[in-house]
């Protein structure tokens, strides 16, 4: 028979943590006995205490970690895993699922008969967390429940309206305005927190999807997705159309995909949205990108970089011509690195233009030319305008065929700084890809300084990072299994990373800079497995080892970094392994 959970007061416990006193618990149990409200909400209405004292106290005497419950961190789906019922009454919320290891939020996670029955309800191996009672029970409600829930929310919004102006930017933009009320539509201040509260967050991008019961909103942050909230079914069409209004999208059409764009005033700054409009089975998909230029990091150093490979990338960009590659998959951060490149070199001495689609970010002492492929403006005619304005410096914001390939090449041949990107797996891949577009090697071979690969990892929380061996399974598959004090860094997770144990990303970059010998083997036309191989042999350290030195500093873990990097079973170049069995230097 299992023994019965440990009973810890809160009351009491606050008083001798010296957080409440006496006089104060007396009063409030006074008046919770003509209420019908839980001892801890009371105390924090009065002020007297915050829901973070209550969970640091009785998580500190149960000796388990606390959470505090908040939109995005709850997965509603998996209520449905042990129904509404059940959960009331163990007062157990799942939270997240991990392959087969669930998180649930718990008023008592100490108690082994509820930790049992939700393992036999999920199949999944329980991960108990401390939460408050009241909050468990108001999220039990509002996920089981759409339309309650989303009164509550709309009841708790504030009456702020994204007003639509008629004028524009200079460049042609629409302005909105979030700080302007005109009414108090409920669809309205939903769509107004939906986005604030994105922005507030960090989110790159909003995912508005219709489903069979409710609409899912959906935030991406550090590039994974999270779940927002779920309005009922019957919203959906008129959150889609409050959307489409502020793009400046035809509201009418539902049959065919659309895009928008609007630039809103919040909090005193400028945020431009994109807006993408999919027609689904369901109803309209709408995705909102959001472009905040406040968090742009324009310093090559805060991005990611290694020591080594930023002095090397940082040589291939002072270089008076040449062409500079930055390669990667979609949403890998390359345009960020390629305006942070531009941030270092522009000066009012230099004419820098760029060729982008779409324009992202207004860079200052930077000419900026939007591509419109709808009346001809391709990245290769805008590239052949521009080498007639005179410049020293250009970028290219991909280089998608052979056309544009071949006019970045002769202006990198002919004295100017050429920065461009690419979509290839590695750095080495690169050459094959352009000679493949039909760049002839000679040419490449002297208009090349070098080629950036990158990724982006998730870094861990600073809040909650701790030591941890990993797996046996994870460090065979980063070829460190005989590596002794194979220690590395993680988080454990908390309510600043909404317990995922990570908080922003970086980058990881291949860097690889062309030398003599390098370029003697782009004219030969050798493959690109040839090419790869003597890169490595000259010292190149490839993507998948640069991943694992960064875990191994401890600004990420050793399963993120072999989670977006690729092995081709190649040997660990000299300088590289010896990084790697060093101690890693853990941030404090």
């Amino acid at each position: 028979m299992s023994a019965p959970p440990k009973k810890v007061r809160i009351g009491e416990a606050l008083v001798e943590e010296g957080l409440l006193t006496p006089e104060q618990l007396q009063t409030t149990l006074g008046e919770q006995k003509d209420s019908r409200k839980f001892l801890g909400e009371l105390l924090v209405e009065k002020g007297l205490v915050t829901p973070d004292d209550i969970l640091s106290v009785v998580s500190k005497r149960l000796g388990v970690r606390g959470c505090r419950i908040r939109q995005g961190m709850v997965d509603p789906t998996l209520l449905d895993l042990i129904g509404e019922e059940e959960a009331a009454r163990l007062r157990a919320l799942p939270m997240f699922r991990v392959r087969d290891v669930l998180t649930v939020a718990m008023a008592e996670p100490q108690s082994l008969p509820a930790v049992d029955r939700l393992r036999q309800l999920t199949g999944c191996a329980i991960r108990p967390v401390l939460a408050l009672e009241d909050q468990i029970l108001a999220h039990i409600r509002q996920s089981s429940g759409p339309a309650t829930g989303m009164d509550s929310i709309l009841d708790s919004l504030e009456d702020t309206e994204i007003q639509v102006f008629a004028d524009e930017d200079p460049d042609g933009v629409p302005i909105a305005d979030l700080d302007k009320t005109e009414d108090d539509s409920p669809v309205v201040n939903l769509v107004n927190m939906v986005i604030l509260r994105a922005i507030q967050d960090g989110a790159s991008d909003i995912h508005i999807e219709p489903d069979r019961r409710a609409t899912r909103i959906r935030y991406r942050i550090d590039g994974k997705l999270r779940d927002l909230m779920r309005p009922p079914v019957g919203m959906h069409a008129a959150i889609a159309s409050r959307v489409k209004v502020i793009g400046r999208m035809d509201i009418a059409e539902k049959r065919l995909p659309q895009e928008g764009r609007v630039r809103i005033h919040t909090e005193g700054k400028q945020v431009d949205l994109r807006i993408s409009s999919m027609p689904t089975v369901l109803g309209e998909k709408i995705v909102i990108r959001i472009l905040d230029k406040s968090n742009l990091e324009v310093k090559l150093e805060n991005l990611g970089f290694r020591t080594e490979p930023l002095e090397r990338f940082l040589r291939m960009l002072r270089r008076p011509y040449g062409m500079v590659l930055v390669t990667g998959p979609t949403g890998s951060g390359k345009t960020t690195t390629l305006y942070s490149a531009l941030s270092l070199i522009r000066s009012p001495e230099l004419n820098i233009i760029t060729v982008e689609d779409p324009v992202e970010y207004q860079l200052e002492l930077i000419n900026q030319v939007q591509v419109q492929e709808s009346i001809g403006m391709t990245f290769a005619r805008a590239l052949r305008s521009i080498l007639r304005q005179d410049p020293d410096v250009i970028m290219v914001g991909e280089i998608r065929d052979q056309e544009t390939a071949a006019v970045a090449v002769q202006a990198a041949l002919t004295g100017h700084l050429v920065l461009a990107t690419l979509h290839t797996n590695d750095a080495p891949s690169a050459i094959a890809r352009l000679i493949d577009m039909g760049v002839e090697p000679y040419l490449l071979s002297g208009a090349l300084n070098g080629i950036a690969a990158q990724r982006l990892v998730r870094t861990v929380c600073p809040s909650c990072r701790t030591t941890y061996e990993p797996d046996e399974e994870v460090l065979r598959e980063a070829g460190l299994l005989d590596t002794e004090g194979a220690h590395f860094t993680r988080g454990v997770g908390c309510v600043q990373c909404h317990d995922s144990g990570f908080s922003g990303r970086m980058g990881i970059y291949e860097v690889l800079e062309l030398s003599p010998e390098l370029r003697r083997k782009i004219r030969k036309g050798v493959t690109a497995q040839d090419f790869r191989d003597l890169w490595r042999k000259l010292g190149g350290v490839p993507l998948r080892q640069e991943g694992l030195l960064v875990a191994r500093e401890g600004r990420t873990t050793l399963e993120e970094a072999l989670a977006v990097t690729h092995s081709e079973g190649e040997e660990l170049p000299e300088a590289a392994g010896r990084a790697l069995a060093r101690e890693p230097v853990l941030a404090q």
